[in-house]
Order: structure tokens, then C-alpha cells, then sequence
């Protein structure tokens, strides 16, 4: 199983702006990731769409979590931003063309699969994926030529 790149985003911005604890650009976010602005713009959108940031346009803008750390559930993020309806072909009634379908125990091992997955995943809040914020924020610190070690 792979989540797909919006959900990897997602949950890394979530953590970036946790531990920086204030407002930040969506440029600084891809920056000290090394990973597309395009594609993180759109996560950003989703993340403020479905409640989890708030972004502010203009000079002086970016992105905030909209509550606190503590608060956001992991599971809940990862089901708002997967699409685990199409795990497989025969998770879809209306495209599933599999011709063993409703014969084969494969359906309900997945389902069940996933929906463990998903409870594993809602025993942790964001902060949980932090253990320690200062070593998370120095990994993502930007270095200049002049800081960075020889």
C-alpha cells in the first residue's frame, strides 16, 4: 500500500507548520522539502478547503494550522485526502468489472485491511508525528553556505 502524493504533502505540511508554530509560505514549505510548489499549492488548497489550515493571500500571507496540533487526528486527515474507495477494482459496485466478485474472499481481507490501517492511524494526533520538534525544525532549517557544515 502507498498513499498517494496529495496525502504524503498533506501530512508534511501539517507537520511542518506544527512545529514552526505560526504562519508560513507555501514557497518555504516546498523549499525545505525540495518537493514541487505547483503540487503543494494544491495541497494547500485542499488542506483550508477541508478545515485543517488557514491560508492568507497577499504580502504577509501563508498557511496556519486552523487548530491546534494536538487536535488533528491523522486517520482523519489520511481519509479526507485518499481515495481508499479504489483500493481495488472490486471496492466500486458501479466500475467493477472483476468476474469473480462476491465469490472471492479478496474484497473483504482488503476492506478489512484498510479499515485497520485507518484505526492504527486514528491513535495518533499531528503532534504524535513530532517526537521532537527541534530536531524536526533543524532538518528543515534552510543552510546557507556560510552555516552549513564542512
Amino acid at each position: 500500500m502507498r498513499l498517494n502524493l496529495q496525502t504524503d504533502y498533506a501530512l508534511r505540511t501539517l507537520m511542518m507548520l506544527a512545529t514552526h508554530g505560526g504562519q508560513l509560505a507555501v514557497d518555504d514549505i516546498a523549499d525545505a522539502y525540495g518537493i514541487s510548489r505547483h503540487h503543494l499549492m494544491k495541497v494547500a488548497g485542499r488542506l483550508a478547503e477541508l478545515g485543517y489550515v488557514v491560508a492568507r493571500r497577499g504580502r504577509g500571507g501563508g498557511l496556519s494550522l486552523a487548530r491546534p496540533a494536538e487536535e488533528i487526528n491523522v486517520g482523519s486527515v489520511v481519509r479526507d485526502i485518499e481515495t481508499l474507495d479504489g483500493f481495488v477494482e472490486c471496492f466500486d459496485a458501479g466500475s467493477n468489472g472483476c468476474p469473480v466478485a462476491g465469490v472471492c474472499g479478496l474484497q473483504g481481507a482488503l476492506s478489512l485491511a484498510v479499515g485497520d490501517f485507518l484505526a492504527r492511524l486514528d491513535r495518533y494526533a499531528l503532534t504524535d508525528l513530532i517526537p521532537s520538534r527541534q530536531l524536526f525544525a533543524e532538518r528543515l532549517a534552510p543552510t546557507s553556505p556560510s552555516t552549513s557544515p564542512p
